[in-house]
């Protein structure tokens, strides 16, 4: 049999909001085969989003299986496995049977809100500040954690006898993928639950007690590039090294060769994360952003600063699946372009709060501008638009924070092969828009982690010269409507923010 790619090959499980996917890459980088399955979202009530677990792992598991099959080689093939996954998304689960004593609580959930509010009120954000990089916000998973113990009957007591594990959906899969082993995460998902210090690169006892986590339940954090431990035999026959391990943002960044201090990429997901490499120090945001461990190879880790944009592709599907406008997101997109504006109508998508620069957990959604010759193609625009406006807000804060212009942004995810999307991001933020020839950099960078660790690449050079650009938008829009459009915006914004925290309502810079 003559193989169509070059091996050896890199199995990467990307474990989403919204969706479990496995893609195989060969030693190119060129995407060899993929499988992609959807699970359930569940809304217990308004504000509040869950996953089941054990769903979680069937459609990992299963589309695990199907790409390595539609690859046609042998698993002995296969040199490595790299995990990237939803951040901040905490599961807890039983040390014997695996299995989880309550359903994964989801970033998006804003259940916890109001334990924010109280941690909060006792003077405690600058102290967490200044250890984890994080502002105090029900997004992180460190309250996550301590609701499920709370709230689950005799779930504190069980933690407190070693009887349950926590953790984030990568640890979740790891544990279950190396039939119950291991129990590890990497640094880019430690540093997201409110509960690592990024200065000494571990969980912090004082954090521990503050968000009441038992540091019995959580993972051994390891190097994000490395040997985590192997993949059981029953899944694929052959027990495979799982080698590599991020989450999603910082896998992206990874795979968009972000390597360079100054370098920025946005991934456009059912949120919008923009991340930016600061190297090897961690660079304080006086503009409502946060510091996050990009990766560790190793020698120890690298950090950036990242934007979240809480709704986006989420936007798109909530006019698909509940509205009803549009039945599908290339629809969207020419409805989008049939119209020359969106005639005055602005879309704030504020359904589980706003992130950054904002973090108003409480601010709800709003359509402003609506009049009686408002369609469907307008309020499809300004959906559209909605996403790009939100992630301008982050490169202008992202800019200030580093002193210096971004001078190109990096684009993946799946609302990236928008060109109306692309292009008017350009327009709006003045900045060239670089597409890569292949958008599935999160999971390549999963792959990378895995590679460079199992020998499959032997360096970021290498890593770096097998990403290529599809097509670069170029900003054309007047200086005069560019202020016009974001003054709009952060009117809109101003009508859908709470009011009721301190420091909420203010406009960013810029």
């Amino acid at each position: 049999m003559t193989l169509r790619h070059e091996p050896p090959y890199v199995l990467a499980l990307d474990q989403g909001t919204t969706s479990s996917r496995a893609l195989v890459f060969d030693v190119r980088g060129t995407l060899v085969a993929s499988a992609q399955k959807p699970h359930r979202q569940i809304y217990p009530q308004s504000g509040w989003v869950e996953h089941d677990p054990l769903e979680i792992l069937a459609r990992q598991t299963e589309v695990m299986k199907e790409a390595v099959a539609a690859c046609g080689v042998s698993p002995k093939l296969i040199r490595a496995i790299g995990i990237t996954n939803q951040r901040e998304t905490v599961v807890v689960w039983e040390r014997a049977t695996g299995r989880p004593i309550h359903n994964a609580v989801v970033w998006q959930c804003r259940r916890t809100a109001p334990d924010c509010d109280a941690i909060r009120a006792q003077g405690l954000a600058p102290r967490i500040a200044d250890r984890t990089g994080l502002i105090i916000d029900a997004y992180f998973s460190a309250t996550k954690i301590a609701w499920i113990l709370d709230h689950v009957p005799g779930a504190r007591d069980r933690a407190a006898r070693g009887e349950l594990l926590a953790g984030t959906v990568d640890t979740w899969l790891l544990h279950h993928l190396t039939g119950g082993r291991v129990h590890a995460t990497d640094p880019s998902n430690a540093s997201r639950t409110m509960l690592y210090d990024l200065h000494e690169n571990r969980w912090h006892e004082e954090l521990l007690g503050i968000f009441r986590v038992p540091a019995a339940v959580l993972p051994k954090v390891l190097p994000s590039s490395g040997v985590f431990g192997t993949l059981d035999p029953s899944f694929l026959g052959e027990p495979i090294p799982i080698a590599g391990i991020a989450g999603d943002q910082q896998a992206a960044l990874f795979g968009q060769a972000c390597f360079t201090p100054g370098m920025v990429k946005n991934t456009y997901g059912t949120g919008c994360f923009l991340l930016m490499n600061t190297g090897r120090t961690p660079v304080r945001s006086r503009k409502g952003l946060i510091t996050t461990v990009a990766w560790d190879l190793g020698d120890g880790p690298s950090y950036a600063l990242e934007g979240s944009v809480f709704n986006a592709g989420s936007v798109i599907q909530w006019l698909r699946d509940e509205l009803h406008l549009i039945s599908s997101a290339a629809e969207c997109d020419r409805l989008a372009e049939s119209v020359p504006d969106t005639g005055g109508v602005t879309v704030v998508p504020a359904f589980t709060g706003l992130g950054a620069p904002y973090w108003d957990s409480y601010a709800r959604g709003t359509i402003t501008g609506i009049h009686r010759g408002t369609g469907r193609a307008q309020i499809a625009r300004a959906v559209l638009e909605s996403i790009a406006f939100q992630s301008d807000e982050v490169i202008r804060c992202m800019a200030e924070d580093a002193g210096a212009p971004i001078l190109s942004l990096r684009v993946d995810g799946g609302a990236s092969v928008s060109d109306f999307l692309m292009g008017f991001q350009a327009d709006l933020s003045g900045v060239p828009v670089d597409r890569p020839a292949v958008v599935e950099t999160t999971a390549f960078g999963a792959a990378c982690l895995a590679g460079l660790a199992t020998g499959v690449w032997p360096d970021l050079d290498t890593v770096g010269r097998v990403r290529a650009t599809e097509r670069v938008f170029h900003p054309s829009l007047p200086d005069a409507e560019r202020a016009r459009r974001l003054a709009g915006w952060r009117d809109a914004v101003r009508r859908t923010l709470s009011g009721d925290l301190p420091g909420r309502g203010e406009e960013p810079a810029g």
